[in-house]
């Protein structure tokens, strides 16, 4: 007898309502500039749905939900999270008390998420952080009947303990985030890896439990919850308790940064994410002072950010940087952030960086001097790239370059020494609307090949670091591997983007020229 597909029934038809939920303010094409009011309202709803579990579990015990809820009132510490939200009758559930305004409501909203903060340290900033009674030039951000859409929207699900899964949950909440991604345009898209890129990544680092995993560039957390489904995924069957790895981000972007902790708590994780410019001012750092280092490493970095100055490497007193790689060219901080990675290692740490196509291959083959291909050269000559990755077109959202995964390893197995493995996975996907994916058996078996290193036809093999030297370190593994007879040329999107940086680089060249020409009188 075949089992039914509840599982996915249920995931698909509780993205749907999230999306229902996300469109009932002012349709598909808007919904994403609200994410802000969403996603605070989403969580405080499975919030409420725990906590209302929590009290009818002790109700049991006691009698009834008054009871329940007058000891929980003397005892936050019998519920995980307190929520100060009292029906008048005890018996409804406790987000009618929000379900149920219907005057001022955005001033009412506010008032609740502040003071479910305030009983609660973990979610202050989180939950407490949206004015839903917001204004701009005397016009409500959002009105009292969107609001109460959204409100009526997000009620028609629950979401507690016996509802749904946390996981589930959790797929639903990266569900919502993609499709913001795909309607937010390149923006949106910085705080969004694609689930698959992920997946892989968080598989090929093997992380144990009780490991300490990083992501200096959190976005909204993704990554970091990756880990430790990979990490549950490998124990499953396993005759040993499983310890929960230990989860620590860092975020740029205040909104961001609160979509990360939502993201930690709905998954019931450990988690700390810190919030600052990871590349300036890590958080992470030692009682000493020094920077903080992990087992594992993940990072999405947003691609050639130009903003950083050789001042900003010179200036570091972390010990980042080290003397024969260091300032990689004002244009891209591609390798900073590499450095920064890899600095943040332990001596058996591992790490999975996604980077520019353009950071595997720029400067090589040139006649002069590049920063870039300098501090490639350093990475190769000092051992610790285990392996490149180079992923199909279009798979991001806020480009449709095809991007490459770069691992470090502080600890090669000898057999590994003096070699990178290489893989061409430009035509492992799906053709997808509006982005393309790369599908369950591709992802298991690009997974399965950086693992083992089983070279494949027109897909992976090992280079030697001679080969590498002889191509003036070009690591991108397009150049080693053709995937069929025709394919000699690089994707078009590829080298567009590299052309960008070349050519920025080549203004600032001009620019230092011609000052010091004026300087000169010339």
């Amino acid at each position: 007898m075949n089992k039914p597909k509840k599982d996915t029934t249920q995931n698909k038809s509780l993205e749907q309502w999230i999306w229902d939920a996300a469109c009932s303010i002012r349709g598909a094409k808007d919904a994403p500039k609200y994410k802000d009011y969403i996603l605070p309202l989403v969580f405080t709803k499975r919030l409420c749905d725990v906590f209302d579990d929590e009290v009818n579990r002790i109700a049991g015990q006691v009698g009834s939900r008054m009871k329940a809820f007058r000891l929980v009132k003397a005892d936050h510490k019998l519920v995980r999270f307190y929520l100060p939200l009292v029906p008048d009758d005890p018996e409804q559930p406790v987000w009618s008390v929000i379900r149920k305004l219907s005057d001022k409501i955005g001033e009412g909203v506010t008032t609740h998420m502040r003071a479910i903060a305030r009983e609660n340290p973990l979610l202050q900033g989180i939950i407490d952080r949206v004015d839903f009674n917001a204004t701009t030039h005397g016009q409500r951000d959002l009105d009292d009947d969107r609001l109460s859409n959204l409100i009526e929207a997000i009620s028609t699900k629950r979401l507690g303990l016996e509802d749904v899964e946390a996981d589930i949950i959790g797929k639903s909440y990266e569900y919502l985030i993609r499709k913001f991604a795909e309607g937010g345009g390149q923006s949106a898209g910085e705080f969004y890896t694609p689930p698959e890129v992920g997946t892989i990544m968080s598989r090929v680092l093997q992380p144990e439990p009780g490991m300490e995993i990083y992501d200096p560039t959190c976005g909204s957390g993704g990554l970091l919850v990756k880990c430790e489904i990979a990490m549950e995924e490998r124990a499953k069957g396993k005759k040993r308790s499983i310890a929960p790895l230990k989860l620590y981000g860092q975020e740029y972007t205040p909104e961001t940064w609160a979509m990360a902790n939502m993201n930690m708590i709905i998954h019931d994780m450990e988690g700390q994410i810190e919030i600052g410019d990871t590349f300036k001012n890590p958080k992470f750092r030692t009682k000493t002072g020094k920077l903080r280092t992990f087992d594992r490493v993940v990072a999405n970095p947003m691609w050639n950010q130009d903003w950083f100055t050789e001042a900003d490497y010179d200036n570091d007193e972390l010990d980042r940087f080290p003397s024969g790689a260091g300032f990689p060219g004002k244009q891209s901080a591609d390798w900073g952030w590499v450095q920064h990675i890899n600095a943040s290692l332990n001596d058996t740490g591992r790490a999975a960086i996604v980077l520019d196509t353009g950071a595997a291959s720029r400067g090589s083959g040139n006649a002069g001097t590049n920063k870039e291909k300098t501090v490639r050269q350093w990475f190769v000559e000092n051992d610790l790239i285990e392996s490149v990755l180079y992923l199909p077109e279009n798979l991001f959202y806020n480009t449709t370059a095809p991007g490459i995964v770069v691992f470090l390893n502080k600890a090669k197995a000898k057999d590994r020494r003096g070699k990178i493995f290489l893989v061409n996975a430009s035509q492992v996907f799906e053709k997808g609307d509006p982005k393309n994916f790369i599908p369950d058996a591709g992802i298991q078996r690009i997974t399965n090949v950086l693992i083992t290193w089983s070279e494949e036809e027109k897909l992976s093999r090992v280079v030697d670091y001679a080969e590498l030297k002889k191509n003036d370190y070009n690591i991108s593994p397009s150049r080693y591997i053709h995937t069929s007879d025709a394919a000699t040329y690089r994707p078009i999107a590829e080298i567009v983007e590299e052309l960008k940086v070349i050519e920025a680089e080549a203004r600032e060249t001009d620019k230092a020229l011609k000052e010091i020409l004026e300087k000169l009188g010339v």
